[in-house]
């Protein structure tokens, strides 16, 4: 058991059900659930209004937790600080850092939360980085979500990172995802990063357009135009 609440937040990830499971298990204790809510920031929102206590776990739909995590060993959030984000190993490129990663959250700031296309960036407070790898980030699951992932991703270094990045640290993860080969989909992630980067220069013109990044049948249809009815759910 651990003085924290955690929520698990999938919106139609395949492995959903299972990765649940998984992180319920590895804390020790009740892992609650928000699921197929329209809308990242609503969704993230709703997070906030599921859990009794101030600080909380928050892993996405496609978080594999490492089964050694010490949930009981982490301390909380420093006054000031809103969010601790974990690194996760990214299946198809090698990449490990924080895209995907196990968050530690704070619920006040998720209620005060700005605008940012990358949506947990516009938290009030500061934002810490942990070394330590916390898991796996198993977007990779169909054709669709591996896509998504590169695309979302790579249109989002494309742009700026809204973590304060520096460009050649956003440059070499571009690279490295639009040269994904490893794991399953590989290619669509990589599809998808090169897509992504693309569609980041075309938005440089008209900002708003980045608003789509976060909008779930937007990303399907972008998908289905450019490769097909392909599966989407696994």
């Amino acid at each position: 058991m651990t003085e924290f609440d955690a929520v698990f937040l999938s919106y139609d990830e395949p492995m959903a059900d299972s990765l649940h499971a998984r992180f319920q298990r590895t804390l020790g204790g009740s892992a609650k659930r928000v699921h197929g809510v329209h809308g990242m920031r609503r969704a993230y929102r709703l997070c906030a209004e599921v859990v009794d206590r101030e600080q909380f776990f928050l892993a996405d739909g496609d978080f594999a937790i490492d089964s050694g995590f010490d949930a009981a060993a982490v301390e909380p959030l420093d006054e000031g600080v809103s969010m601790r984000v974990w690194r996760a190993v990214n299946p198809v490129n090698g990449l490990t850092y924080g895209y995907g990663g196990l968050k530690l959250i704070r619920r006040s700031d998720l209620r005060e939360m700005g605008e940012a296309v990358d949506v947990l960036a516009a938290l009030p407070g500061r934002i810490e980085f942990a070394q330590e790898t916390a898991g796996i980030t198993r977007f990779n699951q169909s054709p669709f979500h591996a896509w998504k992932a590169g695309f979302r991703e790579c249109a989002m270094l494309a742009r700026g990172s809204e973590y304060g990045m520096a460009n050649d640290e956003a440059r070499q993860r571009m690279e490295a995802w639009t040269e994904s080969r490893c794991g399953e989909f590989a290619s669509h992630a990589a599809a998808g990063a090169r897509e992504g980067v693309a569609f980041a220069r075309e938005a440089a013109r008209d900002p708003k357009l980045f608003d789509h990044l976060n909008d779930p049948s937007w990303l399907r249809a972008q998908f289905t135009a450019a490769h097909g009815d392909q599966a989407v759910s696994g």
